[in-house]
Parts: C-alpha cells; structure tokens; sequence
C-alpha cells in the first residue's frame, strides 16, 4: 500500500461538465487516467454555481439549468508523481485550469 503521510501536494482541476475528450465525458477520462497512472484516489465534486475565463455564469437553479456545472477534480499524491502527469493533462484539456498546494496528509489508509 502506497503511503501518503506527511507533505504532498493537491492539485485541483477545474472543468465544466459539458467538457469532452474523444467524445466521452473529460472527468471519467481523468478518473480512468488517475486510476491507471496509480494514483491512490480521485473525487470528482460538483459545483452548484460557477464561472471560468469566459465569464459565463453556470449554475442549478431552475430559472436557468445549465448542462454544464462546473467540475472539480481533487488529487493528493507526491510533487513528482503529480508534476510527471501534467504534460497529459495539457493534452486533454481544451479549458478550464490546474492548481496545485502543499497538503499535509495525516490519515491515509485503505
């Protein structure tokens, strides 16, 4: 089992819902990418309201229903494992953006 106590790093990545890769849905691409590059976990969180770069506003609300809530993948792995992977990341996305911060992990266990 892989140990994860002590300093890491999380990165985030922020995506719409309505985002694609080779015609499947970005965030299951991301979850199969994570999944096979060994990473220890993956949560996929959706958003109720939202914008990006473009400023468009997405949100649940009935008055105006978007198709395409805003989407964040939380990843807490090494500096190098998650640096090693953002080349590919670059690949599939088209928008949205990466952030990355320390995280301290003090309870990992399977």
């Amino acid at each position: 089992m892989q140990s994860l106590d002590g300093e890491q790093t999380l990165m985030r990545i922020f995506i719409g819902e309505a985002d694609r890769h080779q015609n499947k849905p970005l965030y299951e691409v991301l979850l199969e990418f994570l999944q096979t590059e060994g990473f220890a976990g993956a949560t996929v969180l959706r958003g109720i309201a939202g914008f990006g770069a473009n400023s468009v506003l997405h949100t649940d609300r009935l008055l105006c229903l978007s198709q395409d809530l805003p989407l964040v993948i939380e990843v807490v792995d090494s500096e190098e494992k998650i640096e090693s992977i953002i080349p590919h990341l670059n690949d599939m996305l088209q928008g949205g953006m990466i952030t990355l911060e320390k995280a301290r992990v003090i309870y990992y266990k399977k």
